[in-house]
C-alpha cells in the first residue's frame, strides 16, 4: 500500500499521474530485503501459474492445496531475498487484515440466501417471473428474468442450473437454436453475479480493491447497464425472427405449479426481505447493517408466514436444505445458502490474499509491471491492460477468484498514482475476471454450463454478447473519459 506521505508528494515535472508509482511500500514489519530481477519475479510468477493450471486441470489437484503449495513455493524465493519468516507472515496477515470487513460480508452472504430461500422470497421471484414469458419476446424476456434471479440469488450457477435449464427446454421446443439461448442464458445470469450485493465475486473484488461494496457497484453501473441494454437489444432483434413459433408451457407449468404447492406466494409479504435490502442498500446504510436486518426479517416471515419451524429455519442460516418441490434442479436452488455454503469461497480467498500479500510485500508483482505500467500514458490503455489480465489470469488458472485478487494487486498501485478511484479498479478487475470466466471452456464455470445446458462454451460465445461488450464499453468509455468518478487527467500523456 502506498504511503500517505508517497500519495501526497507533487507529481514529477513532465510526468503524468499514469506514469508514477509502479512501487508499492513494504507492508508493516517487513525488511527492506533485497529486490528480486525480473528473471527471479517471473520465474516465481510463471510457477505459481503452471502449478494452479497444471495441477488443477492436468492432476485434479485440490485448488486450495494447490494455493498452499504457491504460498511455500513464493516464500523460498522471498527467504531468498533476505526476508525473515516474521515478515512474511506480517506481509500475508496484513493482506488479509484488511480485507476483514468483506471477509464478514461473506459469512453474512450466506445467511442472507439461505433465509431468502426459508422466506419464499427467492420462489415468489421465479412463479411470477415465469408467468412474463411471451414466444415474441422469449430470448429478451429470458435474459431480463435470469438477470433478476441471478441479482435476487447472487449466483450465476443456480440461476443457469435452474431458470437456463427451463429455457434450454422452451428454445428447443419454439424452434431457437440453442446456442443462441445458452447465449442469453449466460448473458442474463452473469449480470446478477457481477452486480449482486450478495454474489461472492462482486464482493470479492470490492474487498480485494479496497473499496466499499456500494461504490463498487456504482461505479459498474456506468458500464455494465449500457453493455447490458445493447445486449437485450440485439436479443429481441433475434427473437423477433422466432415469432411466429408456438408457445410451450408445460415446462414453466411445472415449475409454478411445483412452486404453489410448496410455498405461500403474496408478493406483499414475501418479497419484504428483498425491499428492505434494496432500500437500505440505496440509503448508503453499512452492508453489514442491511443485511443482518434482510436476514432477520427473512428469519421471522419464514416462521411465521411459511409455517417454517424455528429450529428449522435458524439451522437453515448455518446449512440450508434442499427443497420439497418435487423438482429436482429447482429443489437444489432452493437448497442454496447457509454460512457453511460459503466455506469453499471464503477460505480460497483466504489463500489468495495471503499469496498477494508475499506478492505484493516481497516486490514480485512491481518487478513484474514496472516497465508495462510505465509504458501506460491513457486511462484507456490501463485499463485495457487491466482486462487483457483478467482474462489471461482465467485462461492460466481456471478461476475467477484467485485472477480478481491477484489483479487487484497487480494493478492496484497504478490506479492509485493515477488518482483513479478505487471502484474503477474494482469494476474493471471485474470486466476482466467475472465477466469473461464463462467464456473459457476448461475454467470451472465454462465447465458446469456447458455440462448444465448441454451446450459447449464454443458455440455459445458468439451469442454471450453482453459478457464481451462490457469490456468493449468499459475501454471505450475510460478512452473518452467517461464514467470515471470524477477523474480529470485523462487527456495528459
Amino acid at each position: 500500500m502506498i504511503k500517505k506521505s508517497e500519495e501526497n508528494q507533487p507529481a514529477s515535472a513532465g510526468v503524468s499521474p499514469l506514469e508514477q508509482g509502479t512501487g508499492m511500500a513494504l507492508e508493516p514489519g517487513a525488511s527492506a530485503g533485497h529486490l528480486p530481477s525480473l528473471a527471479q519475479a517471473l520465474l516465481c510468477f510463471v510457477g505459481i501459474i503452471t502449478a494452479i493450471a497444471g495441477g488443477l486441470f492436468g492432476l485434479g489437484i485440490s485448488l486450495h492445496a494447490l494455493m498452499f503449495l504457491c504460498l511455500v513455493w513464493t516464500s523460498l524465493h522471498a527467504f531468498s531475498l533476505g526476508y525473515r519468516y516474521l515478515e512474511l507472515r506480517a506481509m500475508m496477515s496484513g493482506a488479509i487484515s484488511r480485507a476483514l470487513p468483506a471477509i464478514y460480508i461473506f459469512i453474512l452472504i450466506g445467511m442472507v440466501i439461505a433465509s431468502f430461500m426459508q422466506a419464499g422470497t427467492i420462489a415468489t421471484l421465479m412463479y411470477y417471473g415465469l408467468a412474463w414469458l411471451s414466444p415474441t419476446l422469449f430470448l429478451g424476456i429470458g435474459m431480463v428474468l435470469c438477470a433478476l434471479m441471478s441479482v435476487a440469488t447472487g449466483t450465476s450457477w443456480g440461476t443457469v442450473g435452474t431458470l437456463g435449464v427451463v429455457f434450454i427446454g422452451l428454445g428447443e421446443a419454439l424452434g431457437i437454436p440453442l446456442p443462441i439461448v445458452a447465449g442469453m442464458i449466460v448473458c442474463g445470469a452473469t449480470f446478477g453475479d457481477k452486480l449482486s450485493p450478495i454474489s461472492d465475486t462482486t464482493n470479492l473484488a470490492a474487498m480485494s480493491a479496497g473499496t466499499d461494496l456500494y461504490r463498487h457497484i456504482y461505479s459498474m453501473l456506468f458500464t455494465t447497464v449500457p453493455a447490458f441494454l445493447i445486449a437485450l437489444a440485439l436479443f429481441l432483434v433475434v427473437g423477433f425472427s422466432y415469432a411466429a413459433s408456438s408457445p410451450v408451457t408445460t415446462e414453466i407449468e411445472t415449475l409454478r405449479a411445483a412452486l404453489a404447492a410448496s410455498y405461500s406466494l403474496q408478493p406483499v409479504i414475501t418479497l419484504l426481505p428483498l425491499i428492505t435490502l434494496a432500500v437500505l442498500s440505496a440509503r448508503r446504510v453499512s452492508a453489514e447493517i442491511t443485511m443482518s436486518a434482510s436476514v432477520l426479517l427473512a428469519t421471522l416471515i419464514a416462521i411465521s408466514y411459511q409455517g417454517t419451524d424455528c429450529i428449522t429455519a435458524l439451522n437453515a442460516l448455518w446449512q440450508n436444505t434442499p427443497g420439497t418441490t418435487g423438482v429436482e434442479n429447482l429443489d437444489s436452488l432452493l437448497g442454496r445458502g447457509g454460512i457453511a455454503s460459503m466455506s469453499w469461497t471464503l477460505l480460497l480467498a483466504l489463500f489468495a490474499l495471503a499469496l498477494g500479500g508475499l506478492l505484493h510485500g516481497a516486490k514480485f508483482l512491481d518487478v513484474i509491471l514496472a516497465g508495462l505500467l510505465l509504458r501506460l500514458r491513457h486511462v484507456g490503455a490501463l485499463v485495457a491492460t487491466t482486462i487483457a489480465s483478467g482474462l489471461v489470469g482465467n485462461l492460466a488458472m481456471g478461476e475467477a477468484y484467485i485472477s480478481i485478487i491477484l489483479n487487484c494487486q497487480l494493478f492496484k498501485a497504478k490506479y492509485e498514482s493515477a488518482g483513479l478511484d478505487p471502484a474503477i479498479l474494482s469494476r474493471t478487475v471485474e470486466e476482466g475476471s467475472t465477466m469473461t470466466t464463462g467464456l473459457i471452456p476448461w475454467t470451472t464455470a465454462g465447465a458446469f454450463y456447458t455440462a448444465t445446458l448441454g451446450v459447449p462454451v464454443l458455440e455459445y460465445l458468439p451469442y454471450a454478447f453482453f459478457n464481451y461488450l462490457n469490456a468493449v464499453v468499459a475501454i471505450i468509455m475510460a478512452t473518452l473519459g467517461l464514467g470515471l468518478l470524477g477523474y480529470r487527467n485523462v487527456a495528459k500523456t
